[in-house]
Parts: structure tokens; C-alpha cells; sequence
């Protein structure tokens, strides 16, 4: 019954409560680039939110990186989501599920937001929130195969492309999904990206052969079969990965 709630609550949140649900101007969304001094690998930031106005915190990191955030606010309304390279608004972490306090490795290079926002029934009352965001970034990103050693097709960062059975939520009518893989050994180290036929996007990372991070708020499971690994994400979301993409074999 947890779990269930639970995955009620993400989605109902991913929906409901991102601060993007209220119909924003340039004015209320601010974007500022996390850096980190010379030989630090985390930094700690001061800042203060008002009503719907919000902060995008971006921080470039590479795939196998491990990051750190947490966060302490003076209103109890005050929450920070993260959102992967490329997905628009829809949180790989939302700070209402998390507690303010995150942990985990990521599955693909790229630009991540960490977005300091109001719940909307606070942000309609115009409260203020000071916060105190730690963030930090560890650990050797796993570099892209060069293209000398697993060309690449052409004009993109992919090494290879295949057609994988799947179901989506939020598409149901939806059987076959497209998946691209960024090779990193040929040891099934790569991060493959699956794409549906409407705004579906994920990106899974797998470390000999096996999935160990994904964009994803919900919890990854894993089965085998055969030469295939199924991913899923609760009960609406089923990826079938095939050995060949990930090896190159």
C-alpha cells in the first residue's frame, strides 16, 4: 500500500505541483550556473524565493558522476527538484518525495537543473522562503567510446539505434519505442536513451551490462531474460533491453 501511495503521490506531483503549472513570465524564473572553485568538487549556496518566483540552479556533470544535493529552508513549502539534460520540467527527483536530500549516480552528460521553488499553495500566498542549498559532485565521469573505436551515426552523440519493445505510461497505445546508446566500453557500459512516440524520454545507465541509475522519480527493478533486460519503472513503465545495444556485439 506504500508503494502505491507513493507512486500516486509522483505522479500527482510531477503534474500538479511543479511551480511550471502556474502560467509563468521570464520574470519569475531566474537561472543561475553552479560552479565549483578550483580543486572543489562542492559549493554551498545562499538564496531567497518569493511567491511564484523560482531558481534554476544548472551544474554540468557527466554520466557515472555522483551527485549530492540537499537543501534547508526557512518555510516548510520551500523544495528543490532535478531535472536531467533535456527533459524539459519533468523532475528525475522531486524534493516533496526526497525530503530535500539527494543522493544518486547520473545516467547521462549534460546540463542538470536543480530548481528552488514554493508549493503553489504557498507561492499563491506570496510567502518567502531563505534557503541553503549544499551541493557537490564526485567521482570519474565514463567517457563517451571515441569515434576510432565505435563510430558514431552520423551528425549525433549515438554509437547505435534499435527498436525495442516497451509500455509507457501516458501512452498506451505504445508497443515499440526507439532506443539510442552512447557506448562507453564494450563491456555494456553505455547509457542507452529510449524515446516514445509522443514526449516520452528516458535515460538509463548500465555498468557491465547491468542498470545502475536512470532519470526516472520512481524506483528501477530489473529482470533478465535471455539476452534481454527488462527495466521497469512502477507498474505502467516497461523498457526491454537487448545485450547487442549496450555491447555493440
Amino acid at each position: 500500500m506504500d508503494r502505491i501511495l507513493k507512486r500516486v503521490a509522483i505522479a500527482l506531483m510531477l503534474v500538479a505541483l511543479s511551480p511550471m503549472t502556474h502560467a509563468t513570465s521570464d520574470q519569475e524564473r531566474s537561472v543561475q550556473e553552479i560552479h565549483f572553485e578550483q580543486g572543489r568538487t562542492s559549493t554551498v549556496i545562499n538564496g531567497s524565493i518569493k511567491g511564484y518566483h523560482y531558481v534554476d540552479y544548472q551544474l554540468r556533470a557527466g554520466a557515472g558522476q555522483t551527485l549530492k544535493a540537499s537543501m534547508h529552508g526557512s518555510n516548510g513549502a520551500n523544495y528543490f527538484n532535478i531535472i536531467s539534460p533535456g527533459a524539459g520540467d519533468v523532475a528525475m527527483y522531486i524534493g516533496q518525495i526526497g525530503s530535500n536530500s539527494f543522493e544518486g549516480v547520473l545516467p547521462v552528460e549534460g546540463v542538470y537543473t536543480l530548481r528552488v521553488y514554493l508549493m503553489r499553495s504557498a507561492a499563491r500566498r506570496n510567502e518567502t522562503s531563505n534557503y541553503t542549498l549544499d551541493v557537490a559532485v564526485t567521482g570519474k565521469p565514463l567517457q563517451a567510446l571515441p569515434d576510432d573505436k565505435d563510430a558514431r551515426i552520423p551528425g549525433t552523440l549515438y554509437h547505435a539505434s534499435a527498436t525495442i519493445s516497451c509500455a509507457l505510461p501516458y501512452e498506451p497505445d505504445t508497443k515499440r519505442c526507439k532506443a539510442l546508446v552512447i557506448r562507453r566500453g564494450f563491456d555494456g557500459t553505455a547509457t542507452v536513451e529510449v524515446r516514445g512516440t509522443k514526449s516520452y524520454l528516458r535515460r538509463i545507465l548500465f555498468v557491465g551490462g547491468k542498470p545502475v541509475a536512470s532519470d526516472s522519480a520512481e524506483p528501477m527493478s530489473t529482470s533478465r531474460r535471455g539476452d534481454v533486460t527488462e527495466v521497469s519503472f512502477g507498474k505502467d513503465e516497461r523498457l526491454e533491453i537487448v545485450d547487442a545495444l549496450i555491447t555493440g556485439g
